[in-house]
């Protein structure tokens, strides 16, 4: 069979991607998304470790070397655009070409090497766009942004949609190097004085989130998840507790970075700023006092593109948003999940049964992608759902949500024993959660035998809570639907829940 020139059938219909090239102060990145939407999914990724930030803040220039990197990566960046068809490319430049005498130099030549203009962020600017990054990658977000960068940290206060007035100071990695001639103490003081005058960020973040955006942070993230042994190596939305992470960041600064478990996996040439990152990290939870600190893939980048959607599209959930456009990708039929959704929903109301918010929008994002595995041989459609769940590209959702959409749809497949799923994701999702994602996977063995995953057949087949009983009704023309096999779905139920199973025919 000729695929040639055809079209692929593996992505939305949305039109043409989008890029963004971020020019920062360490590295140089292209990301290729899908297209402009609330969730947008990246095609493509690449970057390039050009340290254009070092020693800038000692002698006011970029590096000739670092300069002639850079370019090198914007004209094959170029390249990579026109093959794959890009309709705008949106170019960043941040702290070290803002604060380098030879920066204006250097953007000129970077425009005419890319073929785009380039937006030059002041500290302001790249502070609220780390902010709407959180904004577009956090459930109802509430605390501190921190964006450390090679050269700089920005710091901006968020709750909800709502982004406060940014500030920025020169602490950022390769800043912090140079400034303190590589002494990790003199960094401390250095990074110790320019958050003592910055009081009026630490005080609003007692108590609440300090969201972490960077590079170096998220490396951090990614060596503390190997030492607890973290079954889940999804760096957004992972979650340090303080003291823990006061720990870990003093044993980063103390020893050689070599002996760190999977130290490989971080980059070389981002292995000297570890300790700096931790530096940093460690006197915002000393003088912050935060509840937590979550780890956010999402900054500037996803943050532009949230500022360029309309505002109603804003408004949408991306966890939501990003399951549909799953569903509407894998699922045989996928108008069927939104009648999952309802169907559910239905009984559940009918059920008495309480559930937060949370609990809502986790069920709805697990009823769309309840058939996304349908594709896989039989004997793996659970385990398959599993992962791709559990390991898929969503955001404003925890790692305890993630382990339930994964947990109902596995049990979905694969029936409702706990003990067939391993123990650390079910650690993960938790007590409350596991007994919702079996109860959910539940409904959904009674309503694939029914509906066998077709839009339309679910609203005519109602399950209902009627006293001590749980009813599902068919009208006659489904009636030879009642087997013994649906009858022992539905008494799955009815045990779950201590009620007596029935069907109706009406």
């Amino acid at each position: 069979m000729q695929t040639a020139g055809r079209e692929a059938q593996g992505r939305l219909k949305i039109g043409r991607p989008v890029a963004t090239v971020d020019i920062g102060s360490n590295s140089v990145r292209l990301v290729v998304y899908e297209g402009l939407t609330r969730a947008p999914t990246p095609i493509y990724n690449e970057k390039v470790l050009c340290g254009l930030g070092r020693h800038v803040a000692t002698t006011g220039r970029l590096d000739d070397d670092a300069v002639e990197r850079a370019l090198r990566a914007l004209a094959r960046f170029r390249v990579l655009c026109q093959t794959m068809n890009v309709s705008e490319v949106f170019v960043l430049a941040t702290a070290a070409a803002r604060d380098a005498t030879n920066g204006p130099a250097f953007l000129a030549a970077a425009e005419e090497t890319v073929g785009h203009p380039i937006e030059l962020l002041s500290g302001a600017r790249e502070a609220q766009l780390s902010a709407l990054g959180v904004v577009s990658g956090f459930y109802d977000p509430d605390g501190i942004v921190g964006d450390m960068g090679g050269g700089s940290l920005e710091l901006v206060d968020v709750q909800g949609a709502r982004v406060g007035q940014g500030t920025t100071m020169p602490l950022g990695g390769l800043a912090l190097q140079d400034l303190s001639g590589g002494s990790l103490k003199k960094a401390q003081r250095i990074v110790r004085a320019s958050l003592e005058r910055a009081p009026e960020y630490l005080e609003h973040l007692h108590g609440r989130t300090f969201y972490a955006v960077g590079g170096t942070w998220r490396a951090l993230a990614r060596l503390h998840q190997a030492a607890k042994d973290y079954p889940l190596h999804v760096m957004h939305g992972y979650v340090i507790n303080p003291d823990d992470g006061l720990d870990f960041l003093h044993l980063v600064e103390e020893v050689d970075a070599k002996t760190l478990k999977d130290i490989e996996s971080i980059s070389e040439a981002r292995r000297p700023l570890l300790a700096y990152g931790a530096i940093v990290l460690e006197e915002i939870i000393r003088l912050g006092a935060p509840k937590d600190i979550a780890i956010s893939a999402h900054g500037v980048r996803e943050g532009l593109l949230f500022d360029r959607l309309p505002e109603e599209t804003r408004g949408h959930d991306p966890l939501i948003s990003a399951a549909a456009d799953l569903n509407l990708l894998r699922a045989r039929s996928p108008g069927h999940g939104e009648e999952m959704w309802a169907w559910t929903s239905r009984f559940l109301e009918d059920l008495g049964l309480p559930e937060t918010e949370g609990e809502r929008r986790l069920r709805h994002a697990a009823c769309l992608l309840a058939d996304i595995g349908w594709r896989a041989h039989p004997d793996y459609r659970g385990e398959q759902s599993l992962n791709l769940i559990a390991y898929g590209a969503f955001s404003a959702v925890d790692h305890a949500g993630r382990a339930y959409l994964a947990l109902s749809i596995f049990f979905r497949h694969e029936g409702l024993n706990p003990d067939k799923v391993g123990s650390r994701i079910k650690a993960l999702a938790g007590a409350r959660l596991i007994e919702r994602a079996r109860l959910l996977a539940a409904l959904m063995r009674v309503a694939y035998p029914v509906s066998v995953g077709m839009e339309g057949v679910l609203p005519q087949a109602p399950l209902l809570a009627r006293g001590s009983q749980v009813v599902l009704q068919l009208p006659r023309s489904m009636e030879a639907l009642a087997n013994e096999r649906l009858v022992g779905r539905l008494k799955a139920v009815g045990k779950l829940l201590n009620m007596e199973p029935r069907i109706e025919i009406v």
